[in-house]
């Protein structure tokens, strides 16, 4: 196990990528506090599963574009394990919309959640880290963050901020032995695409694009996300690493 005896807090763990993380950090050895916003039942089933590999498990609810709220999860992360080690900003929604037709609600809030939410937890998390000498932050980002989708103007934009964001922060706490990557996914197939009406014609869309003709898993980020949070991945940051079957090419 690679993450014996680290800390490990990943937001929006209650479902999808998130609760895929979290279960592979766990499997690696850390001891994880997982957000949710509303879906209180499983985020505390996957913290029981985490639980019964023997690892330490928190699950907090909190709106991540709550800068006070981020404060309180770190607080309660910090006081609940002695200390962390490991960020990662997974939490995010979309709210789409042609340009032409979207209000003012639509984009602030996708961008309050999806960029904001991210600088909320590493505003409270990055000092940790560089007075400790040490920490893995991973922001997960999108494919769409490096080119756009018809529709996802505020999506895409927010994602694209992550990306700058990923970059510039790398380059300000790599002298105290901080990595900062991003993971940009293509198209996964989470709770939200397998209940949407449109998920066949997403899935023909995305297909279409893939070189592997393959939907990607949860697990798919999941595995990556755990490498950059070891030491394996310790000469690596300020990168955005595409995984996405081959969709961007």
């Amino acid at each position: 196990m690679l993450l014996e005896g680290k800390n490990a807090l990943v937001t929006g763990g209650s479902q999808g990528i998130g609760a895929a993380a979290s279960l592979e950090l766990a499997r690696e050895g850390a001891n994880i506090c997982l957000t949710y916003r509303k879906h209180e039942a499983e985020a505390k089933e996957y913290a029981d599963e985490i639980r019964q590999m023997g690892r330490k498990a928190l699950a907090v609810q909190c709106d991540i574009s709550s800068f006070a709220d981020a404060e309180r999860v770190v607080n309660a992360a910090l006081e609940e394990f002695g200390s962390l080690e490991i960020l990662v900003n997974n939490a995010g929604m979309n709210w789409d919309g042609v340009s032409w037709k979207m209000s003012e609600e639509q984009w602030d809030r996708v961008l309050e959640v999806n960029l904001k939410g991210y600088f909320n937890f590493i505003r409270h998390v990055a000092p940790i880290f560089k007075d400790q000498k040490y920490g893995k932050i991973i922001n997960i980002t999108s494919i769409n963050g490096l080119r756009g989708k018809f529709g996802q103007t505020n999506y895409s934009a927010s994602k694209a901020g992550i990306i700058g964001y990923t970059k510039a922060l790398a380059k300000e706490l790599g002298a105290f032995g901080v990595n900062v990557n991003a993971v940009a996914p293509g198209l996964i197939e989470t709770a939200m695409l397998k209940e949407s009406e449109a998920r066949d014609k997403i899935i023909d869309l995305a297909m279409g694009e893939s070189a592997l003709k393959r939907v990607g898993q949860p697990e798919d980020l999941a595995n990556l996300v755990a490498f950059l949070a070891t030491d394996k991945a310790r000469h690596i940051t300020g990168e955005v690493i595409k995984i996405d079957g081959g969709q961007y090419i």
